[in-house]
């Protein structure tokens, strides 16, 4: 039972402690009085009788007249007259008339009457002596009346005082549900701190589970450090903290096998011209400088853009990817522009010369970096200048319009289908099934996988119709077999306002297949839309669902409120997970990531792992599932 049901429970119980007792003294005191009035009239009537029987001088025939004419004047339950030294000569009783009082109420409190004796004289000798015992029924309706109407006025008292003592418990409420919710926020992994009441015992308590929340907070903050530190040390250059060589490109082949990654794009190699001679006219801190200048660059473009990526492929080589193969020449001519401007802080001699290329849809990686070398040779013959512009793929409707009406009608004639991918635990076992969606671009043609149609859905802004779409299907392929399964979320369609609506209303109706449902954004998400993300996944949960981050790893640190995201699962991307047996520095990275989450709850998964050793590796550093090419080719 709660405090407060208690508190409550207290004070209705000594309110009606209090009313029972009031009444109680009220009734015993009125009763004592009942009595003693009774009493009283018992006596006054016998020696009124008394005194009337002496007028008569003993005759015997008038003393009885007479005590039966008294008997009609007051309530009696008998009257009887015994002479001197005798027999009673005559007695009268009466029947007693049955009053509302209950027989407990008698039995509790009985009134009894005692009888009224006197003397009966002529003034010269005793005649005898006359007794008179009064009715009480009078007196004990009147007493039953008297407690009722007591109890009632005791009650409007209680309930008074009951309406008084509300606003008292309601002040003491505000503050204990918010450290309750406080707790309750710590055990699901969100910091919470709330302001501290005026009453001094809560305000201690509230002012320590503060301190206590500030300490957690600060210990999260050191994981979060480790967690980074571990992941610079694991892929990343440490002069410029861009991603070095072997995870650029282990990334970039990663992002281009996804099937909802970038299917083509622009690659830009940028090399700091003659930076050995930099290092000896002027100096290493300064060609340091200018190297970290050119990173931050390059950094600016992958915090704007989507999937792009930038690295440091050695001492003064650079690489950008950038979605969208026709962008070569813009791209590098802007990035051009930009390193002119960057590098002239540090004098006339730094300088960069740049190679474009367009990486169309299936195009070969190592072909496209030769081709890029290539066109990075010829810039250093002269002035920095880029080349390569190949055409776009003409198996896509031409125009913003084409592409919506084809996209819509795959959508409305239910022509999407569902990947299935396992996603396996520690032991073996199905987790649950990931399911991308696929989508037919011409009427009867093949299903495209994300890579082909998102760009368009994203340009077209469909993003919300078509994951609405696919958890349906999850949700209809999850009734037909009870197996669990994920579906992914796109970033634009957090952006929409009705789409947590819909997605709510169509869980609702198929509830039992929600609580088997799997829901995952990009980790990106988490920066760009936290709050939208952060009431989706509160709305989601309640029903039973699922809901995590997936590609997570790179930007993982980034997220300054994580713990507030109410997360179940984060799926590490595959440039984190790939080789991960052979280098010491990933598996810390993946300990330190396990380390961070555990606290939160939130489980973590490993995806696009292609080999046993890696898989065991990540298991071994606290893993709770992988999916990727390895997963899929186990029995089932």
């Amino acid at each position: 039972m709660s405090l407060i049901r208690q508190i409550w429970r207290l004070v209705f119980t000594v309110l009606a402690l209090a009313v029972g007792g009031a009444v109680a003294v009220n009734l015993v005191s009125a009763r004592d009085t009942l009595q003693s009035q009774v009493n009283l009239k018992s006596a006054d009537n016998a020696q009124t009788l008394a005194l009337a029987l002496a007028q008569q001088r003993g005759d015997r025939d008038l003393m009885q007249l007479l005590v039966a004419a008294q008997a009609g004047t007051g309530h009696y339950q008998w009257i009887r007259f015994t002479p001197a030294g005798g027999e009673p000569v005559f007695e009268r009783r009466f029947e007693t008339p049955a009053g509302p009082a209950p027989a407990w109420f008698r039995a509790l409190l009985p009134i009894v009457s005692t009888p009224g004796v006197a003397l009966v004289s002529d003034g010269l000798r005793e005649l005898g002596r006359v007794e008179v015992v009064t009715q009480v029924e009078h007196a004990t309706t009147a007493l039953w009346n008297g407690g009722w109407r007591a109890l009632l006025w005791m009650a409007l008292v209680g309930a008074g005082a009951a309406l008084v003592a509300a606003p008292g418990v309601r002040r003491l409420q505000a503050p204990i549900d918010a450290t309750v919710a406080q707790a309750r926020s710590l055990s699901e992994g969100r910091f919470v701190s709330v302001a501290e009441p005026a009453l001094p015992e809560l305000r201690q308590m509230v002012s320590t589970m503060n301190s206590m929340v500030e300490r957690v907070r600060e210990v999260y903050a050191v994981q979060v450090a480790e967690a980074e530190t571990w992941r610079q040390r694991a892929h990343c250059d440490g002069l410029t903290g861009l991603p070095h060589r072997s995870h650029f490109f282990d990334r970039l082949a990663t992002l281009r096998q996804r099937e909802d990654g970038a299917a083509g794009g622009c690659l830009v190699l940028i090399r700091l011209a003659d930076l050995d001679g930099l290092n000896q006219r002027l100096g290493r801190p300064t060609a340091d400088l200018a190297l970290c200048s050119l990173a931050e660059l390059l950094r600016a473009y992958t915090e704007r853009v989507t999937d792009s990526l930038a690295g440091r492929l050695n001492g003064a080589d650079f690489a950008l990817f950038l979605p969208g193969a026709t962008l070569a020449p813009a791209t590098s001519e802007a990035l051009a522009d930009g390193l002119r401007t960057a590098l002239s802080a540090h004098g006339t001699e730094v300088m960069a010369h740049l190679g474009a290329v367009a990486l169309p849809p299936g195009a070969s990686l190592p072909a496209a970096l030769a081709r890029a070398d290539l066109a990075l040779a010829r810039a250093e013959l002269g002035p920095p200048f880029v080349l390569g512009s190949p055409a776009a793929d003409g198996s896509l409707a031409v125009g913003e319009r084409d592409w919506r009406v084809q996209l819509q009608a795959a959508v409305a004639a239910r022509q999407a289908t569902l990947g299935e991918y396992p996603v396996l635990d520690a032991s073996g076992a199905l987790s649950h099934l990931e399911c991308p969606l696929r989508l037919p671009l011409e009427p009867g043609g093949p299903a495209q996988v994300a890579a082909t149609w998102l760009p368009l859905s994203l340009r077209c802004r469909l993003t919300a119709s078509i994951d609405l779409e696919a958890a349906r299907l999850a949700l209809a392929a999850i009734d037909r077999d009870g197996q669990p399964r994920g579906v992914n979320i796109a970033t634009a369609t957090l952006a929409d306002a009705t789409f947590p609506g819909q997605l709510c209303e169509l869980l609702l109706a198929q509830p039992d297949a929600a609580r088997r449902l799997w829901v995952d954004v990009a980790e990106r998400a988490a920066l760009d839309r936290f709050r939208p993300l952060q009431e989706l996944a509160r709305r989601l949960r309640a029903m039973g669902v699922r809901v995590g981050l997936e590609h997570a790893g790179p930007q993982l640190q980034q997220i300054a409120r994580l713990y507030e995201l109410g997360l179940d699962f984060i799926k590490l991307d595959a440039s984190v997970c790939v080789g991960v047996a052979s280098s010491a520095s990933g598996q810390e990275f993946v300990r330190s990531t396990v380390r961070l989450l555990l606290p939160l709850r939130v489980a973590v998964l490993a995806e696009g792992v292609d080999n046993a050793d890696d898989a065991t590796a990540l298991w071994a550093n606290g893993v709770s599932a992988i999916t990727g090419p390895w997963a899929t080719r186990q029995p089932r």
